[in-house]
């Protein structure tokens, strides 16, 4: 079994996998948390067989079926309508009122919904907007645009069709108004359904749906690694408005991203955003920009020791990608000296190690404002790691040119530490607490059963007394009573008996005739078919009664017989007889004459209606 396997989290046939993936599909599971990951790999594994993901890569090469199955396993399609609703219910009542209210009237309002899945959350946002703003309102201001990277999800999102059971969590009359019956199934409003916008879209590679109002990626960055976290994390905060909302799912928390997102209610994972620090430049310069280093000199020794001491690690590249200035705490961190200064920076290790800087670099000139990559792991030896928060900003000339770009690291192990520590102590806190009044409940609970129990007993003791005397009294009635069920079974004999007499007369009148009998109920299905109906049509009465008339596959035209019924059903004065052209059970076409008659109820309502087919 593959469970019992000594695998690591860097095992390289998992690695060389999903390098694999990546390159023949386009999809990036390296920044998934690899424990997550494996686990997910492996039970699929499981179900195909194999042990090795050596041979698992050769088997994927050989079925191309097998990348959907495989897809469909590691991202778990876990979604449902109101999912939270005390959540939704905050969203509705509160965030979403005050985020409309912000806006003018005829501003557009933009939500994008990451990781949608199957649908089910795009659409609930539909209908609380729907029903905030009004339908009309709705179709005139509302785009939702949900991504998820798996196509058969997203293929059924956009079918917008439910079962009974997938729409449990929504409230009758919201259904009834949201949603449309078709054959058995719930399809979504189809007015509605074109405000909402389903496309694939990679968080980690796919760039972000732009000037979103509110964002909801529910259950999602939990499958994502630190260093992954915080650059979709960022990207979401590049995507929304100043004022956006991130709703979050109750697996997933902002602790370290608190320059980026606000809590506003931290319990339901609700958060605004923002706004990003201004550009950083250099103090001192008329323009801001970034000079040589030697004309950083020349300006004043004090201002270049500053820099060249300061406890941040430093870095200065050109817009040639040159580095052209790093201070004591960089050379330290990463080993550089006065030989790096000229070099191009993407020929050094710092560069890539410990993360990959240069790909930063593009973001930040095209968009002209600093970003961050928060926590970044670093190895100084077997058993120390340092973390670092990296800011990369640009720095801008007088008339808006970039100059170069800046990297500031700062070492955050403390504070790593500390908010480990902290989150270690809040679940045990929360573990406490929890235990704590989970037992007050049920003492409380205790003591209410012991009170009622005793009282229970006391009764019980006067219900004995008394069920005593009733059951005395009851025996005696028990007597009299199988004595009178004993007169009553004699008699029930007796009408069994004539019953039975009764349909053997009337099956051997059915039988008797020489004419096609079928008798019909109001709902035209069979309840009798004689020996001549089962000659004529070859169909015996076992395989036709409970059938439907007009549904019968045989060589009368039955579905030209349906006037006459409904006539004969609905008390017509007179029903016409038909003369209709069929085929008998051995193929010879013959000519029939066909009359209805209603059956009658004791009470006088028609029950049903008579067929009578004679060949002519």
């Amino acid at each position: 079994m593959i469970s019992g396997r000594d695998v690591s989290d860097d095992d390289p046939e998992f690695e060389a996998l999903l390098e694999f993936l990546k390159d023949s599909r386009g999809f990036d599971f390296t920044g998934y948390k690899r424990s997550s990951l494996m686990r997910r790999v492996q039970r699929r594994m499981q179900q195909v067989g194999i042990e090795h993901y050596a041979d698992y890569l050769d088997y994927l090469q050989l079925h191309q079926d097998e990348f959907t199955a495989l897809f469909n396993t590691i991202l778990i399609n876990v979604t449902a309508f109101f999912r939270d609703a005390d959540a939704w219910t905050h969203l509705r009542e509160d965030a979403l009122p005050a985020l409309v209210a912000a806006r003018k009237p005829s501003d557009p309002i933009r939500v994008w919904t990451a990781g949608c899945a199957s649908g089910e959350e795009a659409y609930t946002a539909a209908i609380v907007l729907a029903e905030l703003l009004g339908p009309d309102e709705f179709r005139e201001r509302v785009k939702i645009y949900a991504t998820d990277v798996d196509e058969e999800s997203l293929t059924e999102a956009r079918h917008a069709s439910y079962t009974e059971a997938q729409l449990k969590s929504v409230p009758d009359d919201l259904r009834d108004r949201y949603f449309e019956p078709v054959a058995q199934r719930f399809v979504f409003r189809g007015d509605l359904r074109r405000s909402v916008i389903f496309g694939r879209n990679d968080l980690v590679q796919d760039a972000p749906i732009s000037r979103v109002d509110l964002l909801l990626c529910r259950n999602t960055l939990m499958y994502f690694n630190a260093e992954m976290q915080s650059r979709v994390v960022q990207r979401f905060h590049f995507a929304m408005n100043d004022d956006g909302i991130l709703f979050l799912g109750k697996a997933e928390m902002l602790l370290s991203h608190a320059e980026l997102f606000q809590p506003l209610d931290l319990k339901r994972r609700f958060f605004r955003k923002l706004p990003r620090p201004a550009v950083l430049r250099i103090p001192g310069h008329p323009s801001g920009a970034v000079e040589p280093v030697a004309d950083i000199g020349a300006r004043g020794t004090l201002r270049g020791e500053g820099l060249h001491a300061s406890p941040v690690a430093t870095m200065l590249i050109n817009r040639d990608g040159v580095l052209v200035f790093a201070n004591q705490r960089a050379d330290l961190m990463f080993g550089l000296s006065h030989r790096d200064i000229g070099r191009l920076f993407r020929d050094l290790e710092v560069s890539y190690r410990p993360v990959e800087l240069r790909a930063y670099i593009d973001e930040v000139v095209l968009e002209r404002r600093s970003t961050w990559v928060r926590e970044v792991e670093m190895s100084r030896g077997p058993t120390e790691s340092v973390y670092l928060d990296i800011q990369v900003a640009p720095m801008l000339g007088g008339d808006g040119d970039v100059l170069g770009v800046a990297f500031y690291m700062t070492d955050v192990t403390r504070y790593r530490k500390l908010q480990s520590e902290l989150e270690v102590t809040n679940r045990q806190l929360e573990a406490a607490y929890g235990e704590l009044q989970s037992t007050v409940e049920e003492l409380e609970t205790t003591n209410e059963e012991l009170q009622s129990t005793v009282e229970e007993l006391e009764t019980t003791n006067e219900e004995l007394q008394s069920t005593n005397e009733e059951l005395e009294t009851m025996n005696e009635e028990l007597q009299s009573t199988n004595d009178e069920l004993q007169t009553i079974n004699d008699e029930l004999r007796d009408r069994t008996q004539e019953v039975h007499d009764a349909n053997s007369f009337l099956e051997s009148i059915l039988r008797s005739l020489d004419t096609s009998v079928v008798v019909v109920d109001h709902e035209l299905a069979i309840t009798a078919w004689n020996l001549r109906a089962e000659d004529l049509w070859g169909l015996r009465s076992d395989e036709v009664v409970g059938q439907h008339l007009l549904n019968l596959d045989i060589g009368l035209p039955v579905m030209q017989l349906q006037p006459m019924l409904r006539a004969c059903l609905t008390g017509a004065d007179e029903v016409p007889e038909l003369t209709l052209e069929a085929v008998n059970r051995r193929g010879r076409a013959i000519t029939v004459r066909i009359s209805c008659s209603a059956l009658a109820g004791s009470d006088g309502a028609r029950t049903g209606a008579i067929v009578l087919i004679d060949e002519v």
